[in-house]
């Protein structure tokens, strides 16, 4: 069987995409033990939502309150994050985060990245790099960071920092995903779409749902 294609979209500052890919591993993970005949292709869709910060981004606290209008504001949105977090299963610290980065070189990073390692280092990788933000509150806009996450999850450094610059120009990508894009959101095969960190079964719901459709065509014609 071809495998299912599962496209996600997302951004490293986006603490919805953390929460939205671990719905989707625990969504996979009922799916692999139900219908074990039908194996997963997972792609990763980086998009960059700020394209405008400057290189080595903003505090974060003020960009925030710049945002939201006030530190109440900030204080609800983050308690909102925090108990989808909690129910997700998903570790974050936003106290630790001191800046806003600019997430243009990691999504070059992962990019290149993703056309050399296999699928256990790039989900690494990208564990890593969200990791990096919501845990312990480091810049994902530095460069020697990167490098280091990178040589972690067993990539030749060199191989990759080439495509690390320092002018903050935007992050395009190979796929052009328009930065309009809602985060997270998932295609199913092509053909099912669902945006927002969806819960558990209801994206299992839609992997099955897509599985349906692939065979009502080959019910028909039998």
């Amino acid at each position: 069987m071809t495998p299912l294609l599962v496209e996600m979209t997302f951004d490293f500052i986006c603490p919805w995409c953390l929460i939205g890919k671990r719905n989707l591993e625990k969504a996979l993970a009922v799916l692999a033990r139900s219908r074990p005949e039908a194996p997963v292709s997972l792609q990763w869709r980086g998009v960059q939502l700020l394209p405008q910060l400057p290189v080595d981004g903003v505090p974060f606290m003020d960009f925030y309150i710049q945002r939201l209008g006030s530190e109440d504001a900030v204080r609800a949105r983050q308690q909102q994050v925090k108990e989808a977090a909690y129910h997700a299963d998903v570790d974050i610290d936003l106290k630790s985060i001191q800046r806003m980065p600019n997430t243009a070189n990691a999504h070059r990073l992962l990019e290149l990245a993703m056309a050399q390692g296999s699928e256990r280092q790039i989900d690494a990788l990208l564990e890593q790099l969200f990791a990096s933000y919501f845990q312990r509150g480091e810049d994902l806009g530095d460069r020697d960071l990167l490098l280091r996450l990178a040589r972690q999850c067993g990539f030749d450094p060199q191989r990759l920092e080439t495509v690390l610059l320092d002018d903050g120009r935007p992050f395009e990508g190979s796929e052009r995903v328009p930065s309009t894009t809602a985060v997270p959101s998932f295609v199913i095969d092509q053909r099912i779409q669902l945006a927002g960190a969806q819960p558990p079964w209801l994206m299992l719901a839609q992997l099955q749902r897509a599985l349906d459709l692939r065979a009502a065509p080959e019910a028909r014609a039998s």
